[in-house]
């Protein structure tokens, strides 16, 4: 089974047999899934076991039943009835597809509002439900017809779109076997010979441009130490298209191709401060999620230590800082189709997956977006967080093929030096430690990781042999230090220093992570190596009686 997710989530038979308070609770899933991205309900599902009991059978009464009484008490909610399925412990359960309400907005039959947040369903604000209608109108605003004929349209621009399609690898190959119109119709820039709104932004005159709504619009400005404007560049003419927007920002952007170098053996490295895909990514985000139904300029600003890049539009519904690794929704769809297609973005959704690789790979900051209502920024520093980290990771991705997602958790981890399991997916917004497997299994497997504790208390670290046959000019860390070792320091410590507070120790020995110190000298005062007083605020600890008669008599 799948977890539970923005689109899946799992239900007890329980709340079909209960009555209508599991019926109620049913119908707030749905109007939430149809009021975010759509969704799935599977209904036979136990929390605990993720499958249905090995006993449990369903009729297709039942199953009728609970799909119309849902209907009854929910609004502008397309619901469909799967299928009857069968677990393989023999259990039964079915599904419910719920459908994204595309123009109006669903609510529950007593008219509460309610929208989907992570794999959470919570009661939409007034704020909120504005925002909801917003994301709809901006959903079809591509498609909505200009009164412009294609026969205004300069047959060379028609000639270039189309032929750009057909140069890329990522068209099949029927598409490319369309005439010039067939394709503009395919991307929906024109309907009926009819530019849509799409079409003039890929195809019309800057005129044209001009008469949209809101247009896109570009302002780039730099800042001092001072936070000083010291330059500006503004694209406020309609004069290109969003391709050519893109690469003409790119092109005089030279303050993003600046670079960090320092020595590495008898190398050089330079980081720039911006990787080339990085900042692709950042403005082709800022274009597809830009509200056309919102006034506003892309900003694109540059301090001496971060880039922050601001659009019109808060993030879409169901995306948050906390999840935005790994959900997706499409603001303007028809905008990022085209944009794919032309090679101009990674895959639908995977923007941020490639900027918390590359932030990895070269031990920066991960990208920080901040969002409200009006408007969405998102925010990247430019320093290396650590020169050690930047060495091992880029040793272990020359001699090692990786995944993107090893390469994010191997980044991780070498920044932290040594991280728990729940901290671990914590960091890549996963929902469950079971999922952590597909981040870390092979890097294990292989030996790039290894690991400490069990279960909860599981720690991940990068293998010191593998640091060690890098060569590499790591300095020793206490962050790392085994536990044997860590208890012979604690012991060496109080037995200098009797009647220590944990935070005196850490103070001794400040390398070592004051959660370790702690956890060990629980586990030592329940082994009967350490003693302590009565006090539970200030309590110190000192050797045993046995232990340091033992230490004295050696």
């Amino acid at each position: 089974m799948d977890t539970e997710s923005i689109t899946i989530e799992y239900k007890s038979l329980r709340k079909v047999t209960s009555g209508d308070a599991g019926f109620k609770d049913l119908a707030v899933t749905c109007v939430c899934f149809a009021n975010t991205l759509g969704g799935k309900i599977v209904i036979g599902i136990e929390d605990k076991d993720k499958e249905p009991p090995s006993n449990q059978t369903i009729s297709n009464e039942q199953m009728n039943a609970t799909i119309s009484r849902l209907r009854s008490l929910c609004f502008n909610v397309g619901l469909v009835l799967n299928d009857k399925e069968t677990h393989p412990n023999g259990g039964e359960y079915f599904s419910i597809a719920v459908q994204p309400a595309l123009k109006s907005l669903a609510t529950t039959s007593d008219g509460k509002v309610y929208i989907r947040i992570g794999d959470q369903c919570q009661s939409a604000r007034g704020e909120d439900i504005l925002r909801i209608a917003t994301e709809k109108d901006a959903f079809q605003w591509e498609l909505q017809l200009r009164n412009y004929p294609i026969s205004q349209i300069d047959t060379g621009s028609i000639a270039q779109f189309s032929n750009e399609i057909r140069a890329s690898d990522r068209v099949k190959q029927f598409v490319k076997d369309f005439d010039d119109i067939a394709i503009l119709e395919h991307y929906n820039l024109i309907q009926n010979s009819i530019l849509t709104n799409l079409g003039v932004l890929w195809l019309g005159t800057p005129q044209m441009r001009s008469r949209l709504v809101y247009p896109i619009t570009v302002q780039y400005l730099v800042y001092d130490e001072l936070d000083k404007k010291v330059r500006k560049e503004e694209w406020l003419d309609y004069m290109q298209t969003p391709k050519e927007l893109i690469l003409d920002i790119e092109q005089k952007a030279v303050e993003l191709t600046y670079f960090d170098e320092f020595p590495q053996g008898f190398f050089r490295n330079k980081i720039p401060h911006y990787d080339k895909r990085l900042v692709r990514e950042l403005l082709i985000n800022a274009f597809v999620h830009k509200s056309f139904s919102i006034s506003g300029d892309i900003f694109i600003k540059v301090y001496p230590d971060r880039l922050e890049v601001t659009n019109p539009g808060g993030l879409p519904l169901g995306i948050t800082k906390d999840n935005i690794l790994h959900t997706t929704s499409r603001r303007n769809p028809h905008l990022i189709r085209v944009f794919h297609d032309l090679k101009l973005m990674e895959g639908e959704g995977s923007g941020f997956d490639l900027m918390y690789e590359i932030a990895s790979r070269d031990s920066k900051p991960y990208p920080v977006p901040i969002s409200d209502f009006n408007t969405t920024t998102v925010v990247q520093y430019s320093e290396i967080l650590d020169e050690e980290a930047l060495m091992i990771v880029d040793f272990i991705g020359r001699n090692y093929q990786l995944t993107q997602k090893e390469t994010i958790a191997l980044g991780v981890v070498a920044r932290h030096k040594k991280i728990l399991a729940t901290n671990l997916t914590k960091a890549l917004q996963l929902t469950e430690e079971d999922r952590l497997r597909t981040y870390v299994s092979k890097l294990i497997e292989r030996h790039i990781l290894i690991t400490r504790g069990i279960k909860k208390g599981t720690e991940y670290l990068i293998n010191p042999k593998l640091i060690s046959s890098a060569k590499i000019n790591v300095k020793p860390t206490l962050k790392v230090i085994e536990p044997h070792r860590l208890e012979a320091l604690i012991e060496a410590d109080l037995g200098r220093y009797p009647k220590s507070q944990i935070i005196d120790v850490h103070k001794r020995l400040e390398d070592v992570p004051i959660e370790d110190i702690r956890k060990k000298v629980y586990s030592m005062v329940k082994n009967g190596v350490l003693e302590h007083t009565p006090d539970k605020t200030y309590r110190r600890y000192w050797l045993a009686k046995k232990n340091r008669t033992e230490k004295e008599n050696k």
